[in-house]
């Protein structure tokens, strides 16, 4: 285990664990109370009391490929250290691990690596009653029973605060390379060795490949593809879509969009069209709200259903 300095809302010296009893202590169990980061993925709820999740990093442990940190850790910071370790994390570099934890959006490198809910192992949050509350184990083999991990991660903070977590890391590429071609996308699907990203704007696709430098070369020569800098910038809006539905796009759909082949992610210039749940997810969404918040005091208005 590969200790790091620990620091808590910059406070310098104090344990992770003591910072997150802190933190519990500050979100109390009366009134009111949102939670801000860095600001990368929203700010907190206007006009409410907000608090700040611990930062920094706990340890990090590379034979095993885990990881503990505060949620209100940078993820660049994460991804820094890791680097060390030749390692890295699915989640996007982008604000802090509570921040992407809270809402669920994997970043464009799903397609290969997967949704960012199996990076989480072990969280610890704070309840609405101002009770800390672990979730999951350190390891794979220590999860059983209901995975509530899962359904935190894109909770946005309506069911509990995350203070801290332990992650699952990955080896970091050895090598990698944007690409882009004319050709179909769902033909470079089926003709590329496990492709960590396509995006398809309606008339190119660019493809993200991992490996080595040789093998990757040997991909592009084999399907004609044209090395780039840097993917797409994404549009504004994220549409979710079934895979199947993302065809239809280019025919039917006005504005600018870059949509993730293979996932069903669409990022738009235009705002999603309205969607329509059926009763049982709203009864569902309904319950599981009632049984952690019953009085809404963790991000009160904070519609989750509006944002999937």
């Amino acid at each position: 285990m590969r200790r790091h300095p620990r620091r808590a809302r910059g406070r310098v010296g104090v344990s992770l664990d003591d910072a997150v009893a802190e933190f519990a202590l500050e979100i109390g169990t009366e009134d009111p109370v949102t939670i801000a980061g860095t600001g990368s993925r929203g700010g907190p709820v206007a006009g409410i009391r907000t608090v700040r999740a611990p930062a920094g990093i706990d340890w990090i442990q590379p034979a095993e490929m885990t990881m503990r940190c505060g949620a209100g850790t940078p993820v660049a910071d994460i991804d820094s250290a890791l680097a060390e370790y030749g390692q890295c994390v699915a989640i996007p570099t982008i604000g802090t691990a509570g921040g992407a934890l809270a809402v669920g959006h994997s970043g464009v490198r799903r397609l290969g690596w997967g949704p960012m809910r199996d990076t989480v192992l072990q969280l610890r949050y704070v309840s609405a009653a101002g009770e800390l509350v672990k979730v999951g184990g350190p390891t794979v083999k220590n999860v059983s029973g209901f995975d509530l991990c899962r359904l935190l991660v894109g909770s946005r903070g309506t069911l509990g605060f995350i203070a801290e977590a332990i992650l699952r890391t990955r080896p970091r590429p050895a090598h990698e390379q944007w690409f882009s071609s004319r050709r179909d996308p769902w033909e470079l699907l089926r003709a590329l060795y496990r492709p960590t990203s396509l995006l398809w704007d309606g008339t190119t696709t660019c493809a993200l490949l991992e490996g080595h430098a040789a093998d990757i070369a040997e991909q592009a020569a084999t399907n004609g593809l044209t090395p780039i800098d840097e993917p797409p910038p994404l549009p504004p809006h994220r549409w979710s879509l079934p895979p199947a539905e993302l065809r239809s796009l280019s025919a039917e759909s006005a504005g600018a969009f870059v949509a993730e082949i293979g996932v069903g992610i669409v990022h738009h210039s235009l705002p999603p069209p309205g969607r329509i749940h059926d009763a049982a997810t709203i009864d569902l969404h309904e319950r599981i709200t009632q049984e952690f918040d019953p009085r809404g005091r963790l991000n009160p208005g904070v519609d989750v259903l509006a944002a999937v």
